[in-house]
């Protein structure tokens, strides 16, 4: 059965809520889930999912792109105003533009209709462990150059930028871009002293730079290390995380080397 570790009292079952308008579709992918010990909460609209997301008690949410009332897109956006969650969409058709406009709208991950159990449940089984177990820095980050200089006069903890540290992280210092400082243990993130809010898997990307300042870190190595992919993922989505990345810490401050990926500017 799949759970989520809590700090006492044993483990809780992942509750995924399901947001998907045909019935068919819906119900054989809800019990195909719970075969795997999931719970699963479903809505067949988008307008129904967003009140059960507001309910509350999810840790993951699977949001079809075609959806009456409210499209899948609408809802991400929608939840995204108030929440971290881990979102991964489906999509029938693998359109670049249903594809690019979820990732851009906040969702972590997507899969294309009809989608293998076993591959659904191998991406919802990533997108949690990222949500939960941050990457653990490597000891360029932990023992960082003078230009990515730890900073212990760094803002006070004022709000988290992502989920608790878990078992794989290391305890850190904060180290400091400019006026970007990044708290490697407490997992915030502070621009010009003020927190900025990122999704796991931003944070999870934010890391992955910063313990290599400087190095040009390729596509294929961010699927493998911040996704967590086991097997060829889609590119778009490192580059759709890397331009909400730099809309909140500066547009700057990673740069894309042409035709090799991106590298975090000391």
């Amino acid at each position: 059965m799949s759970h989520i570790a809590t700090g006492g009292g044993g483990p809780l079952p992942v509750t995924v809520l399901l947001v998907e308008d045909d019935e068919v579709i819906r119900r054989s992918v809800a019990m195909a889930l719970e075969r795997y010990g999931y719970r699963v909460s479903t809505a067949g609209d988008g307008l129904t999912g967003l009140e059960l997301f507001r309910a509350g008690g999810h840790d993951l949410l699977l949001l079809d792109v075609m959806l009456p009332g409210l499209d899948g897109i609408g809802l991400c956006r929608r939840i995204r105003e108030t929440s971290m969650d881990p979102i991964l969409m489906m999509s029938a058709r693998g359109d670049d533009l249903d594809v690019i406009s979820g990732l851009e709208a906040g969702a972590d991950d997507y899969v294309v209709k009809p989608v293998d159990t076993a591959v659904l449940v191998a991406r919802i089984r990533s997108l949690l462990r990222r949500a939960t177990y941050p990457p653990a820095t490597s000891s360029s980050a932990m023992y960082p150059p003078a230009a990515a200089s730890a900073d212990p006069a760094a803002p006070a903890a004022a709000g988290s930028a992502g989920p608790q540290p878990g078992p794989r992280h290391h305890h850190g210092a904060r180290l400091r871009f400019g006026d970007l400082t990044i708290d490697t243990g407490g997992l915030e993130v502070f621009l010009a002293g003020e927190p900025i809010a990122l999704a796991p898997t931003e944070l999870r990307l934010l890391l992955e730079f910063a313990a290599h300042p400087g190095i040009v870190l390729d596509r294929e190595t961010l699927l493998r290390d911040v996704w967590d992919y086991d097997w060829d993922g889609d590119s778009r989505v490192v580059d759709l995380c890397v331009q909400r990345l730099r809309k909140k810490i500066g547009t700057g401050r990673i740069e894309t080397v042409r035709g090799f990926g991106y590298k975090l500017r000391r």
